[in-house]
Order: C-alpha cells, then sequence, then structure tokens
C-alpha cells in the first residue's frame, strides 16, 4: 500500500444520513473494484491510527472514474463530524488500495451480492464498472434497507439495472410503514426462502456479503441453512462504516 495527498473535490447527500464524498484519484492509482482505502484526515494526534482521524472506506467510484469517491452513514463520531465539515479543497491522506472483496475472475459463474444498508459501498463500484464494460456476467444484487429514503444509491442501482441487461436489483424495505415514499416492491427480511427464489435459474453462483457484523453473520447463516456450500460465500463486515 501506499500514501497520497489528495483533496476533498465535492460531497453529496445519496441517502437519509448518508453522505458521498470525492476526492482527486492520484495519478498512477490504481484499484480493483470491491477494493478499499484508509482515509486520514489532517491534523495533530498522538495516534496517527487513532479511528479519530483515520477510518477505512470501501471505494464506491470504479476504476475508470477520474475521482476517487467513498460514502457513510454520516453517524456521531469524532471523525465523521470533522470529515462532514471538511471545506471543499481540503487536503487528506490516503492510504491503498486494499481488500480481497473482488469479483471472482470466471464470468461464466454469476455473482449474488447482498448488502444491508450501507454495506452495498464495495457492490457500487463493481456494478458501474460492469456497466462501462458491459461485462458479460450474471449479478444480482440483493439490497435490505428499512426505508427507500434510507436506501443509498436507489435511484442509481434501478439505472443500471436498465444499463446492464446482465444485472437485476431485488431491493427489500423492512420497516416501509414508516416511510413517507411509495415502494411496490418486497418488504420481508432476507431469508432463505427469498434467496432460493431469486437465484433460481442461475447456476453455480458464488455469493458475497457485506454490511454490519450482525447482518453478515445473520446471512452466512441464512446461506448456510439454505444449502450454500460456505466455500461459494465471501464476506467483508467492515469497510464502509
Amino acid at each position: 500500500m501506499s500514501e497520497y495527498a489528495v483533496r476533498l473535490t465535492s460531497r453529496n447527500m445519496v441517502a437519509e444520513g448518508t453522505m458521498a464524498f470525492c476526492f482527486e484519484k492520484p495519478s498512477g492509482f490504481v484499484f480493483k473494484p470491491g477494493q478499499a482505502i484508509d482515509l486520514i484526515l489532517p491534523g495533530a494526534h498522538a495516534d496517527p491510527n487513532s479511528s479519530d482521524v483515520r477510518h477505512t472506506f470501501s471505494i464506491i467510484s470504479a476504476p475508470h472514474e477520474g475521482e476517487l469517491a467513498v460514502a457513510t452513514r454520516m453517524r456521531d463520531s469524532v471523525f465523521k463530524r470533522t470529515l462532514g465539515k471538511l471545506p471543499g479543497g481540503t487536503e487528506v491522506m490516503i492510504d491503498g488500495p486494499f481488500g480481497a472483496l473482488t469479483l471472482h475472475k470466471n464470468m461464466a459463474r454469476p455473482a449474488v451480492l447482498i448488502a444491508g444498508g450501507i454495506g452495498v459501498t464495495p457492490f457500487m463500484s463493481m456494478l458501474r464498472h460492469a456497466a462501462m464494460h458491459q461485462q458479460q456476467q450474471d449479478l444480482l444484487l440483493l439490497y435490505s434497507n428499512r426505508r427507500p429514503e434510507d436506501t443509498a444509491f436507489l435511484g442509481e442501482l434501478q439505472q443500471l439495472e436498465r444499463e446492464n441487461p446482465r444485472f437485476r436489483l431485488m431491493a427489500t424495505m423492512t420497516d416501509i410503514a414508516h416511510s413517507t415514499q411509495d415502494w411496490h416492491g418486497a418488504t420481508s427480511k432476507i431469508d432463505g426462502a427469498w434467496i432460493k427464489q431469486a437465484i433460481a435459474g442461475l447456476v453455480a453462483p458464488i455469493f458475497y456479503v457485506s454490511g454490519p457484523p450482525a447482518m453478515v453473520a445473520a446471512i452466512r447463516q441464512v446461506l448456510t441453512d439454505a444449502d450454500i456450500d460456505e466455500d461459494e460465500v465471501r464476506s467483508e463486515e467492515f469497510y464502509g462504516y
């Protein structure tokens, strides 16, 4: 891994309480969709590895894009309060790329991506990359959130589905009763029956799970209970939080 100095170029809200931050892309910076960086904020600190100044994020931008972007829930932590107040043009450090949650090379085997909330971040880079290059690989995203307004990148994902005939989005909203937006899709939690129905017709898929640690553990158990071989399941619990 290498460290680079980059500047904040823009920020935008991608769901209620969730922001995306765009930075300059260093010359020669190469990464694979699904990989991550450490973002290191400016300012003196006794421990440069403290969570107050350093945090790991999946890269949501695709390799062909001219900027590096990350997204995060804006929780009440020292790091995120500081990040949220950074003026445009502020110089920060990034360290990376790293991470092994990348798509398998055999495109004849479909990829089933399962995300809870902001766990969708590593999959955004994969799906943007696949749409840009029209990859000949079946991709299915099972995406669980409480409400549409909490669902990061929902509109973009629906657009990517229209652009890429090999990509299918199946989203579910588990607390739609408290939503102010219309939703005509699924409302159940991700369970074995739903997964089996979703993957019907896919031959030898490989599963990728990303989200909060408890969600990842629960989905791995659901997959095991659905007779999915654990060797066909890959997961990360921490990128993007």
